[in-house]
């Protein structure tokens, strides 16, 4: 658990991390007076952290704000109510842990194992996620642990795995430096990861032959800097993808010693892509043919070729297959396994790649296992002293079959933490009933209110970046130590050690004795001993000493004879059972709700660059609220005058599950037929302005991940003239 900070008689400084996006920008909080009577923010100033190798001392809006938000609306006390109708009462810790552990052994005793649930997020450190993976999936025998990351990279995941064998994106930061051509698709990296992005427009202002591609149907900030901007309509990116590739093969650029050596399935991906021709290409994504031809032109011709994508690709019922489409491009051009090309996943949370490694996810298990592989389950038994057999062998529920499992009266004990799905899911109207259903509802947080916190019976006061430490890993598998830099407020506690004493309570005594998160990660990093990110060489006292560590690379194990290095695959040997990477060939089945007579439009959602998810912190900064202080809905200036809607009149936004209303921004910065909204306001931030009362919960088969970035809509001006 966290030990108070004494205090200080000089001024201090204290490394972190940065807790919103998966950039992973180091930070560096300095302790500018240790008087109590000062208060926040001012107690404490934040810069940026020069020796971190991610972020080279860079810091966003959000990182340079983020102290505003540490005492703001504190949940400090663990709370309780019998009914969701009541009043919550502030109770002991005892009190409410004891009330946890009944429900769960009721539940249990009741209906087994499977009617618990845990819903976590990428916001906890890789110590919480890994003690919670433990518990359920471990001791408890259920493997029904989802967290927020299904919603944001499960498509990355299985798409990696499927094409390479494994999870792990192949790439780094230092690509984004000496690439040639980046190809940047579903991804506003000019907002939603605005450092990184700072680091490619360096290399790209300075060398005007590096081509960025950018495909999006809105102009975006990184689609106006952009040599080429491909403003697809929704759901047919993997049309474009087969359509590069067609072109690819037919001028003769691809690497056909490479593709026969390690790659198997060309077959197949040659056969399907024929069709894609440049004609039936361009007319289905809306663009020109000359378009299509450069971008594919670009693709050939430079020697290194950079892909990213985020939210835009994952978020879809085909997400898996539009990554592995992506990744046939950098299979059909040896476009791997060097400095500067690669495909290249951006997480969304500061730490979805340490809960990926953790087993965060409800078909994995920690050190990029699978809860369906008999070996896999027998090595964590083991490891973990439980019996033969105890870990199921069936994939957990994910996030959207909790609801269901809730709607079905299959799940009686829910536990929700460090997240917020009566903002973040699809099919609002759904998930809150399905809430409201729930027998006994946990939900564990540093803030109160938050939307969530309505649907729960007890609350948990959890600590914060500021007051626990351990470690979180970014989107170039770089692992960082978050160090505590005030003692916890009120009765917080870490999340693991939370997790750690419900076990001890429900009687798993020798499996939960740690004193400190350094113990948890140092248990943690011996699962992962020879799996693909084997992290062995690393520890809270070498992270504290060297600062952060890319897993994979030399810095983790120096004094090793073994050659490591920043990137995954330079070998070209790959984790499947034959070590060669798979094609994946797919077809376009384009979005699941096509608009129609009823529903003409496209709706589409996305982040700002200010604001972070649900607002959580991000509202309760003032400078933030003013940069971005209402929702909005972008139309396009044709559209809207079909409405007569002008900028600023209030439009009412209709989907087959729900309705919401927001001021018009009439601009050309949105294709005709497609509507834009951004994502971060709940009931708490404004009124009637829920992006996800519209979307539907309808997911990719794989990855189970939903289609949160296009459904279809109805549009109708508010009080007309």
């Amino acid at each position: 658990m966290s030990a108070p900070i004494p205090a200080s008689t000089t001024p201090k400084i204290v490394k972190t991390l940065c807790p919103y996006c998966g950039v992973g920008c180091g930070l560096e909080i300095v302790e500018t007076t240790n008087q109590p009577t000062v208060k926040f923010p001012d107690r404490f100033k934040v810069r940026g952290d020069r020796s971190h190798p991610s972020s080279q001392g860079m810091v966003c809006v959000k990182g340079a704000t983020i102290a505003e938000s540490i005492q703001k609306d504190r949940l400090l006390h663990p709370m309780m109510r019998d009914r969701l109708d009541d009043e919550f009462r502030q109770v002991s810790w005892d009190e409410a842990l004891d009330a946890i552990v009944g429900q769960m052994q009721q539940a249990i005793a009741s209906k087994g194992a499977d009617a618990l649930c845990m819903y976590g997020s990428g916001q906890f450190q890789t110590e919480d996620y890994y003690i919670a993976q433990k518990l359920f999936k471990g001791c408890l025998g259920t493997n029904n642990f989802d967290a927020n990351s299904r919603l944001c990279m499960s498509s990355a995941v299985s798409g990696y795995a499927k094409s390479f064998g494994s999870d792990g994106p192949p790439c780094c930061y230092e690509d984004l430096d000496i690439t040639d051509c980046l190809f940047a698709i579903g991804t506003n990296t000019a907002e939603c990861h605005p450092i990184i992005f700072n680091r490619f427009r360096k290399h790209h202002k300075k060398n005007p032959n590096v081509k960025l591609i950018v495909v999006d149907p809105r102009r975006t900030q990184t689609a106006e800097v952009a040599d080429l901007h491909l403003a697809i309509q929704p759901g047919t990116d993997i049309d474009l993808l087969n359509g590069i590739a067609h072109l690819l093969l037919q001028w003769g650029k691809c690497d056909r010693q490479f593709i026969e050596q390690h790659t198997n399935g060309f077959a197949e991906l040659a056969e399907i892509t024929q069709l894609y021709t440049p004609e039936f290409v361009a007319r289905r994504c809306g663009i020109d043919i000359a378009d299509l031809e450069l971008a594919a032109k670009y693709w050939a011709e430079s020697p290194r070729v950079l892909s990213i994508w985020s939210m835009g690709v994952n978020q879809s019922t085909q997400g898996t297959a539009k990554v592995q489409c992506i990744i046939n491009l950098h299979l059909l051009t040896a476009q791997i396994g060097k400095a500067g090309a690669g495909p290249f996943s951006l997480t969304g949370q500061p730490n979805a790649m340490g809960g990926r490694e953790a087993g965060g996810l409800a078909h994995l298990l920690p050190g990029y296992r699978f809860v369906t592989n008999p070996q896999h389950r027998a090595e964590l038994e083991t490891f973990w002293g439980l019996p033969s057999g105890r870990i199921s062998d069936q994939v957990g529920r994910t996030a959207w079959d909790m609801i269901r499992g809730l709607e079905a009266d299959e799940v009686d004990f829910l536990w929700i933490a460090a997240t917020n799905p009566a903002v973040s899911f699809p099919d609002l109207v759904r998930t809150k009933a399905a809430l409201r259903r729930s027998p006994f509802t946990v939900y564990q947080d540093a803030y109160y209110p938050i939307e969530t916190s309505a649907f729960a019976h007890v609350l948990l006061p959890a600590t914060q970046w500021s007051e626990k430490t351990g470690t979180m890993t970014n989107s170039e598998r770089c692992v960082t130590l978050c160090q505590a830099f005030q003692s916890p407020l009120g009765e917080a506690r870490d999340d693991w050690a939370i997790f750690a004493e419900v076990g001890r309570r429900l009687g798993f005594n020798d499996q939960f004795q740690f004193q400190t998160s350094a113990e948890v990660h140092a248990e943690f990093v011996q699962i992962t001993r020879d799996r693909p990110c084997d992290m062995t060489g690393i520890s809270h006292a070498k992270l504290a000493k060297m600062g952060a560590i890319q897993w994979n690379s030399s810095d983790q194990n120096p004094d090793q004879d073994q050659i490591h290095n920043k990137r995954l695959y330079t070998d070209l040997q790959f984790h499947t059972s034959d070590r060669k990477a798979r094609f994946g060939a797919y077809h376009s089945q384009g979005v699941f709700e096509t608009p129609d007579e009823h529903y003409p439009f496209i709706l589409t959602t996305g982040r700002l660059y200010g604001h972070w998810h649900t607002q959580t912190r991000t509202g309760r900064i003032d400078k933030i609220r003013q940069m971005h202080p209402n929702p909005f809905i972008e139309i396009h200036p044709k559209d809207a005058n079909k409405f007569g809607i002008n900028n600023g009149d209030l439009v009412e936004v209709r989907s087959r599950r729900g309705s919401s209303k927001f001021p018009a921004l009439v601009t050309e910065a949105i294709a005709r037929g497609v509507l834009f909204v951004p994502m971060h306001w709940g009931t708490l931030w404004a009124d009637n302005a829920e992006a996800n009362a519209l979307t539907h919960p309808e997911s990719d088969p794989d990855s189970k991940q939903p289609e949160l970035k296009a459904c279809a809509v109805a549009i109708s001006l508010v009080n007309p003239p």
